[in-house]
């Protein structure tokens, strides 16, 4: 399937209302189940989608418009989030990761992108090479990624519960070693 940059941003503006109604009525005490050691819980997966909207997916697509490969992306800290959301609560960063996302999705559809523009490559710091347009598709697919996480938080929650019917629902199989 071809990248279209209004897929794209239909996409990411949706992740805010997505999560808020999974998280945001009366679940607040389930933000801090999750699915097995080295998992992230949903408080943590919101955490750490604020940390990107901050500092990863916008700076980036700049980076790559601005200097394209000439000047790498700064790394990524996956775990910022433990340090930054300490102390907040889930609704709180439900708040900020929307009030973060809004202009980042209006930016990003302001930009009018075109197919060359997709193009453009920049230097990741560890894989190298990559376009725009799969910087992109990578930040919809992350979004897919952590609203999956958080389901399967929640769900390992209930996994004794459910008995027999465990072993038709693939959410609840436990994470694979690394």
């Amino acid at each position: 399937m071809r990248l279209e940059v209004a897929t794209v941003v239909a996409l990411l503006g949706q992740t805010p209302r997505t999560l808020r109604a999974v998280l945001d009525d009366g679940l607040h005490p389930w933000g801090d189940f999750n699915y097995g050691p080295d998992t992230f819980s949903p408080f943590d997966v919101i955490g750490h989608l604020i940390e990107g909207e901050q500092t990863d997916w916008m700076p980036r697509l700049r980076i790559i418009l601005e200097h394209g490969e000439a000047r790498p992306f700064e790394p990524f800290d996956r775990y910022a989030m433990y340090e930054h959301s300490d102390g907040k609560s889930l609704p709180r960063l439900l708040d900020d990761f929307e009030r973060l996302r809004r202009p980042n999705v209006a930016t990003l559809q302001a930009l009018q992108l075109t197919e060359q523009q997709l193009d453009r490559r920049g230097t990741h710091p560890a894989l190298g090479p990559v376009t725009l347009r799969q910087l992109l598709a990578t930040w919809v697919v992350h979004d897919l990624n952590h609203v999956t996480q958080i389901c399967k938080g929640l769900a390992f929650q209930y996994r004794e519960q459910v008995g027999p019917w465990q072993q038709y629902l693939s959410i609840l199989r436990p994470p694979s070693p690394a």
